[in-house]
């Protein structure tokens, strides 16, 4: 079953206020010049961005998605199908466009949800985001347990792999109910991955990638495949460390997508001006 909401649900009559239940902090400061969406990784929660508010400048908007099933929304079932999941997104973060740029970063799930929600959101007829930053993740070269594989593991061992993998903080290993809630979310999260049918899409904006030197899951070479989903392809940025290589390098990675930020949320010039 699908949990969260459709887009033949109540969201068409609350609109924005959705805002507030989807994204923290709900509300932003209205003369940033930029604004800064994250979206967290698998089994995750907007928690993962907490140290990121103090990394980015007062002048960029930052607005980290919270997906039901995890913290204050952990009696909401979790969404296992990609696409309603994205599109549900484009609409909270359509509603919440003010004409000023905009961009998208995700991690691992993270990066599969901002790729699908900004092609969503060009899809839709609201303005795309001026900037895509995916980390983690690459359209090819990816490689995750199957959904079969962790219907078959224990709830221990669902646990285990996420440890290993660096996904879950100490803070939730040594919380029973925390633990619980991170396994159950992922085990949706894998079936909303899985549900991903590529279809080759490129979005109309610049895309970066962010990998880890070491990340089991994805080879930093392999990140070079979303040179395909973009006119105008970035590069990798590569860090030491495995998948969650982002939790040492914030400052690093912050100050890169800041920069890329300013330089692609610029006006453009007149022609004939410099």
């Amino acid at each position: 079953m699908t949990g969260g909401y459709s887009r033949t649900d109540d969201f068409a009559v609350t609109g924005s206020r959705q805002a507030g239940l989807w994204l923290r902090p709900g509300d932003v400061d209205p003369d940033a010049v930029a604004r800064l969406f994250l979206f967290h990784h698998s089994g995750g929660s907007a928690a993962a961005y907490r140290e990121w508010p103090g990394l980015l400048p007062s002048d960029v908007a930052v607005q980290c998605v919270q997906l039901p099933g995890r913290q204050d929304r952990r009696h909401e079932a979790p969404y296992d199908r990609l696409e309603p999941l994205a599109e549900v997104l484009a609409a909270v973060i359509g509603s919440e466009l003010d004409g000023r740029p905009y961009a998208l970063f995700g991690h691992s799930m993270g990066a599969l949800l901002a790729y699908r929600v900004a092609l969503a959101l060009e899809r839709g007829g609201w303005r795309g985001p001026v900037l895509v930053a995916a980390s983690g993740w690459a359209p090819a070269g990816f490689t995750m347990p199957a959904r079969q594989m962790l219907a078959r593991m224990s709830d221990p061992e669902v646990a285990e792999m996420m440890r290993r993998l660096g996904a879950l903080p100490p803070e939730i290993l040594r919380d029973a109910e925390s633990l619980a809630q991170a396994v159950r979310t992922m085990r949706a999260d894998s079936a909303a991955c899985a549900s991903h049918r590529d279809d080759g899409a490129a979005v109309g904006c610049p895309v970066v990638a962010y990998a880890g030197r070491h990340d089991p899951l994805v080879a930093p070479e392999a990140m070079g495949s979303w040179a395909s989903r973009t006119p105008h392809y970035l590069g990798t940025r590569t860090f030491p460390g495995n998948h969650f290589f982002i939790r040492g390098q914030e400052p690093a990675v912050t100050a890169d997508l800041v920069a890329l930020l300013r330089r692609y949320a610029a006006p453009r010039q007149p022609h004939g001006r410099t």
